[in-house]
């Protein structure tokens, strides 16, 4: 199943869905420990292993984070080789003032952002994706 490409097109269908839930990103030091996490995601850099998880389990493990974020799904999907996308939901936050960080998985790209700013952002991608389809 191939993925979008055509950046019109990713903008106009990419209707944000802000999932349940507060989000953190942690800091682990190593794969194991990070896999055995469950985390929503991880990844490895040479500094150490990022795992994202759900705010509960990282309290819960006493784990330390500095932000706390919402999940926004664009539940379009997006091909890893479409150009386009990330630069302007990412301008257009950045427009708005609002921070994110943007996770590309094989079918749909994610968007974690202050969970303050959560519902501004869900406004600002829909104005986004409706000035798409102009």
């Amino acid at each position: 199943m191939t993925g979008e490409v055509d950046l019109k097109k990713l903008i106009q269908g990419m209707r944000p869905e802000l999932n349940q839930g507060e989000y953190v990103y942690c800091l682990m030091d190593s794969k194991e420990h990070a896999k055995e996490l469950d985390p929503l995601c991880y990844f490895h850099e040479k500094e150490g292993v990022t795992v994202i998880l759900p705010k509960e389990k990282a309290d819960l493990l006493s784990l330390p984070y500095d932000a706390i974020c919402a999940w926004i799904t664009l539940t379009v999907h997006s091909s890893l080789e479409a150009v386009g996308l990330t630069a302007a939901v990412s301008n257009t936050l950045t427009e708005a003032n609002i921070s994110c960080n943007i996770v590309a998985a094989f079918h749909h790209d994610h968007i974690f952002t202050p969970v303050k700013d959560a519902r501004r952002a869900m406004d600002t991608l829909h104005k986004l994706a409706s000035a798409g389809s102009e």
